[in-house]
């Protein structure tokens, strides 16, 4: 790491906490975000605020990208492109699509500059820790030399092969943990309407085979009212579509898939694309004319942790 100069473009909640783990003494990072509000957070000697996406480009040899939409993530890409050179590396760790990634990643090759698709999965409290996991795409090469840069934001770092695998499995895992949140929050109002405290609750899910990471983490904010997990309406909506469009290629019929669209498309439209994703359970509150509120629950996630080493995961 200590040879490359990183340029960190995309500095949204999650983005800013990524960013901030790879401020060290040694090397200077180039930052750049269309909200220059975000710069507030960033009063470091080491930081450089870019007035431009040229300026960034020219001054670093890794380009890290965390942005909220395709077409986000697509006009960064085409506007840094005429710039880019042959030392140049592109990490991109949002969550995107496989087809996309891999168009994109064409501006790169024709320079032969290099790519890797790295988007992250754990929750925006991990991504603050550095404790994030990381699914890898790309060559073997490109990897071993953004893993010392990736092992300063992320613990468990999985390389999944071939460019546009680890967009796929992040699509998976986002509607894995999409599904469980609808599923938690029934299970939670059942509870609720059967008289069971709902801290007890909680518990029982915990110790039990129905545990997952979503009770681990959101439900806690679910139950302390606050719904604030960093992640929005929008972003599920991003993530739903984006597999319903994998599954619809290979004509696989997906039930849980189409339910999880509808109810966030709903969640949208009487709540707003940028209610925290666990808002989704609120549809149920006003439904059945509950609250699902238990005592001593975080506003927000936190990980306690210490930044642990990072490992591959093999």
């Amino acid at each position: 790491m200590s040879n490359e100069i990183i340029g960190f473009v995309g500095l949204g909640s999650v983005g800013e906490k990524l960013a901030k783990n790879l401020i060290i003494k040694k090397n200077k990072l180039y930052i750049f975000d269309i909200n220059k509000k975000t710069y507030r957070k960033f009063k470091n000697k080491n930081v450089y605020i870019c007035s431009s996406l040229e300026e960034l480009i020219k001054n670093c040899t890794v380009l890290i990208t965390c942005l909220p939409s395709l077409s986000s993530i697509s006009n960064v890409i085409t506007s840094i492109s005429k710039y880019v050179e042959k030392k140049h590396l592109w990490i991109e760790m949002s969550t995107t699509d496989r087809n996309e990634m891999i168009r994109l990643a064409k501006f790169f090759y024709k320079k032969k500059a290099n790519v890797l698709e790295c988007p992250i999965t754990g929750g925006e409290h991990k991504a603050k820790s550095g404790n994030i996991s990381i699914l890898v795409s790309g060559s073997k090469k490109n990897y071993k030399r953004a893993f010392p840069i990736l092992s300063k934001m992320g613990h468990q770092i999985l390389f999944c092969g071939k460019l546009g695998n680890s967009s796929i499995l992040k699509v998976i895992t986002n509607f894995l943990a999409s599904i469980n949140l609808l599923a938690l929050g029934e299970a939670l109002s059942v509870a609720k309407k059967n008289k069971i405290d709902l801290g007890l609750t909680h518990k029982a899910i915990k110790i039990s085979s129905g545990n997952s990471f979503v009770n681990d983490t959101e439900t806690k904010v679910i139950l302390n009212g606050s719904y604030d997990v960093g992640f929005t309406m929008d972003l599920v909506k991003k993530d739903t579509d984006l597999f319903v469009k994998l599954a619809k290629e290979y004509n696989i019929p997906i039930d849980f898939g189409k339910i999880a669209k509808k109810k966030f498309d709903k969640g949208i439209k009487l709540l707003g694309k940028k209610s925290y994703s666990t808002s989704i359970v609120k549809l149920l509150e006003n439904q059945c004319s509950i609250k699902l509120r238990a005592e001593n629950y975080p506003k927000k996630l936190i990980d306690k942790n210490p930044k642990q080493k990072a490992i591959e995961i093999k």
